[in-house]
């Protein structure tokens, strides 16, 4: 680590938990963050400030005016520009250090699965039922823990699935059995600016913890919170042994 770096990232190596050797992970990271909206925005300039040495950018949508009420990565300038290339300027101009790469394309499950099997950690920061399925999936399948947000009118939750087979946390399939036949989208219901703010900057802590080794995850602990009394709660998660998509692949072996 040279003195620039030691200087840039010196108020988070000054933390006990951190320290040099911490930051050095981060350095040496790569995560992948599939969204570059509401949730995505905060979460992508944490990690890029916070010193992830690699930020891959999973984004097929293009800037819209309506975006800019929360979606803060993006600037005025920028509508109908492709979004992850928006965030990538964002990105480099906030830290020229991060490595960027930009997927400005919808991922089939093939590329999606090879764009998470890159990555040390995933980041959900998309906005329907069908992506988070086949992210959740596919990072079962690669053992590659993913951090989960979501955000709608005045509510947020967010939650750690590590995918690890010694570990009794849930995926998101065990949370949610199937898709929902309707599905309600912020573009119908609305959205509190700053609520994807909060959620998207723990995200973006757990995401730090995660690649740094610093404190505990939010595994098995699903975190909600009610904007409009700015009430937390938390909410104990386990696997569920019978989950379509972790069950086989975290199956505990029959002793011999």
């Amino acid at each position: 680590m040279n003195d620039e770096q030691l200087l840039r990232y010196g108020r988070q190596i000054m933390l006990p938990q951190m320290d040099i050797a911490g930051q050095q992970r981060l350095l040496q990271s790569h995560a992948l963050i599939i969204g570059l909206g509401g949730l995505g925005s905060p979460v992508a300039m944490y990690l890029a400030a916070a010193g992830v040495g690699q930020l891959s950018l999973a984004d097929f949508d293009e800037v819209d005016l309506s975006n800019l009420q929360r979606q803060i990565i993006h600037r005025t300038k920028d509508i109908g520009r492709a979004k992850v290339d928006s965030a990538a300027d964002t990105l480099q101009a906030l830290n020229p250090e991060t490595h960027i790469n930009t997927l400005n394309k919808k991922l089939s499950d093939k590329a999606l699965a090879q764009a998470i099997q890159q990555a040390d950690i995933v980041i959900d920061a998309s906005d329907n039922f069908a992506t988070r399925f086949a992210i959740n999936q596919a990072c079962v399948n690669t053992h590659t823990p993913l951090v989960s947000g979501a955000a709608m009118r005045l509510e947020g939750q967010v939650t750690v699935f590590p995918n690890t087979a010694d570990a009794d946390a849930p995926c998101y399939h065990c949370l949610y059995d199937d898709i929902p036949e309707a599905e309600t989208r912020c573009s119908e219901t609305g959205v509190l600016a700053p609520l994807v703010g909060i959620i998207g900057s723990i995200q973006a802590t757990e995401a730090i913890k995660l690649l740094s080794g610093l404190g505990t995850s939010l595994a098995g602990r699903l975190l909600t919170l009610d904007a409009s009394t700015l009430e937390f709660r938390e909410i104990r998660l386990r696997r569920d042994p019978l989950c379509p998509a972790c069950s086989k692949s975290f199956a505990t072996p029959s002793p011999s």
